[in-house]
């Protein structure tokens, strides 16, 4: 019999999404395919110390944003020690320091396959900046914005007028995001969002439906069916997504006309292949009334919680969780193993 694949599933972080990473670890620990895999549980805390972490301390962790914790462990590894023990990482970190490349340059510099983006899809994903400057450039429509650093005075929005959204570039699951509907409302949204980085949009809001589509793949990339969030707050917020049961309604799949999903899922790949990305990723996008698609932005570490958008669009496409967690440990180390053939001197 074969060995086990061994999977380091790396979670937690210095992150103010730390708890959400624990929340989808918990999942992705729970729906991995046990007769092929044998999982390495290693948590970082919030001040950076890789421990590593029982089976038991994660299953029997409540699934809540508001208490789930790391468990105390004495047992603290380097991640340079990562090659020692484990074939291939499945990080399960959301935001700062695990989805915006770090981790995965690490990683590669090991010689460690891991799952999702590489370094620049990575970087760029996480960017709200940036990514949408990459999308606006290839003619993949995003809302109107602009951006401001910390050391710029407070601005208007005379741009594209009111109401807007306030985002912080480098953050996820909604943290630091305001919407604003007048120039006070503004500057108390605009203070908020650089508590969480030193770069901050300021976003046209756009009326539409909220659509999400999952992809998957490397070279040629697949799109899942679409899905519908009807939020049930202002907008789909932190408490919304993670801490009020009722905060949003997600219907799945979207009731969208043939013509409408297939534009979804075409807007989806495109934005995947355009910002360099491998392996998994969301796709968030706007429907408006006259049937365009426009980008809100893409997670190459999506939620893989208990209601989180990207497994459960692969599983209303016929694909489980365990399946879907397998296929992205496959795709992992094909690209490593084809990368490993590049050759790296001259001489």
């Amino acid at each position: 019999m074969s060995r086990k694949i061994r999977v380091g599933i790396v979670f937690g972080g210095r992150s103010v999404e730390h708890e959400i990473s624990l929340l989808s670890a918990k999942n992705v620990f729970a729906a991995l395919d046990k007769t092929k895999f044998e999982p390495v549980l290693i948590g970082i805390t919030k001040t950076g110390q890789w421990l590593l972490q029982k089976n038991s301390s994660l299953l029997a962790a409540k699934p809540n944003a508001k208490t789930i914790a790391l468990a105390k462990s004495e047992t603290e590894i380097t991640p340079t020690s990562l090659g020692q023990s484990i074939d291939v990482v499945f990080p399960v970190l959301h935001g700062t320091f695990g989805e915006d490349g770090t981790i995965q340059g690490l990683l590669k510099l090991a010689g460690i396959p891991f799952v999702g983006a590489g370094v620049l899809g990575s970087a760029v994903g996480v960017d709200k900046d940036v990514q949408k400057r990459l999308l606006r450039d290839a003619a993949i429509p995003v809302a109107n914005f602009v951006v401001i650093s910390s050391h710029q005075p407070l601005v208007t929005s005379r741009s594209f007028g009111f109401p807007v959204f306030v985002k912080p570039a480098n953050c996820g699951s909604s943290v630091g995001i305001s919407k604003a509907h007048n120039q006070k409302e503004l500057d108390t949204a605009i203070r908020e969002a650089f508590r969480f980085d030193t770069k901050v949009l300021i976003e046209e809001a756009i009326v539409g439906r909220e659509l999400e589509c999952s992809v998957l793949g490397n070279e040629n990339p697949t799109a899942s069916t679409v899905g519908e969030v009807v939020a049930t707050h202002e907008f789909y917020d932190y408490d919304a997504k993670y801490i009020d049961e009722k905060g949003a309604k997600l219907i799945l799949p979207a009731k969208l006309s043939l013509k409408e999903l297939k534009a979804a899922q075409k807007t989806a790949i495109d934005a995947y292949t355009t910002l360099c990305c491998e392996g998994m990723a969301r796709v968030d996008m706007f429907l408006t009334k006259n049937g365009r698609v426009l980008v809100n932005e893409i997670n190459t570490i999506p939620g893989f919680t208990n209601i989180s958008m990207y497994p459960k669009l692969w599983e209303a496409s016929g694909v489980s969780q365990t399946e879907l967690i397998s296929k992205l440990i496959s795709l992992a180390i094909e690209r490593f193993k084809k990368e490993q053939k590049l050759k790296t001197n001259v001489l």
